[in-house]
């Protein structure tokens, strides 16, 4: 009987296991992203939230990219350098290349910060909000880098995943 409580306890610790998430008070996941945080609002970040970041954790990326643009993926915003204490991210992030240490790169509309949707009319497309848990503390790149740069600088360091998808469309 000990042995079976034993296995129980150990099947019950793995089964109800805190995972890695994000998400937003502005969207629920697969929901639509609404209009202020679009080109067609006020063009603002959305106030994102993570928990449960991965023991281990020395920083964190993130990258919001529509998979659906004409052109392929399109990066909205690229942030990183973010502290592993970090509990999120409040609407409106600053435009900057640095913020309170955090660094931003440049997005696919050729801007620092967040770029909010704004796909062609027709269907809606997808916004994935990728947060990247990071076993190194620094990228060792300048603000203002690259998609291409940022993913380089990662490759190998990565130690969990998660992501809230929004929907947009007009």
């Amino acid at each position: 009987m000990k042995k079976l409580f034993v296995v129980f306890l150990v099947f019950f610790s793995f089964a109800y296991a805190e995972t890695f998430k994000i998400s937003s008070p502005a969207f629920k996941n697969g929901d639509f992203i609404p209009v202020k945080y679009t080109c067609d609002g006020l063009d603002i970040s959305p106030p994102l939230q993570w928990e449960n970041v991965p023991k281990g954790t020395k920083s964190l990326v993130l990258i919001v990219e529509d998979p659906d643009a004409p052109v392929g993926v399109f990066t909205h915003w690229i942030v990183y350098d973010i502290p592993p204490n970090t509990t999120g991210i409040s609407e409106g992030f600053p435009k900057k290349p640095f913020v309170n240490g955090i660094k931003q790169g440049i997005n696919d509309f050729g801007r620092i910060g967040y770029g909010g949707p704004c796909p062609p009319p027709g269907k809606p497309h997808r916004y994935f909000f990728k947060l990247f848990a990071l076993d190194k503390e620094t990228l060792g790149i300048k603000a203002g880098a690259t998609k291409s740069q940022v993913i380089k600088a990662v490759n190998g360091h990565i130690i969990g995943t998660t992501q809230v998808i929004g929907i947009y469309g007009r």
